[in-house]
């Protein structure tokens, strides 16, 4: 039977790795897929690893219609052995649908890869789809770490080195802390109190105390 899994962690917990690792894992044992993707780091149409792997893909539009795109290549005698989808929080949630779609109707398996919550600590719509829908929801085993050595469990997002826990939910950034718009992984106690690295090393250096927030 056909599944729909979904590999979920933080940034850093090696996800593009991962889905890049799978694709080469199919094609290795001659299986032809489709590789998709919404907004890699690298630009559009690509899958790139902070390790420097990368690959060509598809780049999910939010009116791509995926399940349409795979019932079109396989009338055109097209092979769809496997699917992957990388970033997959970005999708529609409709897009979720589609993909459940493939594996039901289609018989075809679907491995999809993203980050479950946002930097205000909510579900992505294209997460929350996937926990709802997916015949497996596993958390990636590579571990990334807070600036105290915790074990990361949330993305926080800074604006000029200050983390913000209000705007848009999707912006792009880069993880460079001196980025204009940057992010970084935390442990729940960090990004509840809201320090980053940054505003530890200047607490450190200044002999200030931390800005922790009061707690109600």
């Amino acid at each position: 039977m056909a599944e729909l899994i979904y590999y979920c962690g933080t940034m850093d917990s090696g996800k593009s790795t991962l889905a890049l690792q799978t694709a080469h894992n199919h094609q290795s044992r001659g299986r032809t897929g489709l590789i998709f993707t919404n907004k890699d780091r690298a630009g559009s149409g690509v899958i790139s690893s902070r390790l420097g792997l990368s690959s060509p893909a598809i780049e999910v539009n939010p009116d791509l219609d995926i399940h349409k795109m795979v019932v079109d290549k396989l009338s055109m005698g097209e092979r769809v052995d496997y699917i992957i989808c990388d970033e997959a929080q970005f999708y529609e949630s409709v897009q979720i649908d589609q993909l459940a779609r493939v594996v039901d109707g289609l018989g075809i398996d679907v491995f999809a890869f993203g980050i479950l919550a946002d930097f205000r600590t909510k579900l992505f719509p294209g997460s929350a789809r996937l926990v709802e829908l997916a015949d497996r929801v596993n958390t990636l085993q590579v571990e990334a770490l807070c600036w105290c050595g915790s074990r990361a469990t949330h993305n926080a997002r800074t604006v000029g080195g200050v983390m913000v826990v209000e705007g848009e939910q999707v912006v792009v950034g880069d993880v460079a802390p001196d980025a204009e718009i940057a992010y970084e992984v935390l442990c729940r106690r960090q990004h509840m109190l809201q320090v980053t690295a940054r505003a530890s090393r200047a607490a450190h250096t200044s002999s200030l105390p931390l800005p922790f927030k009061e707690q109600s």
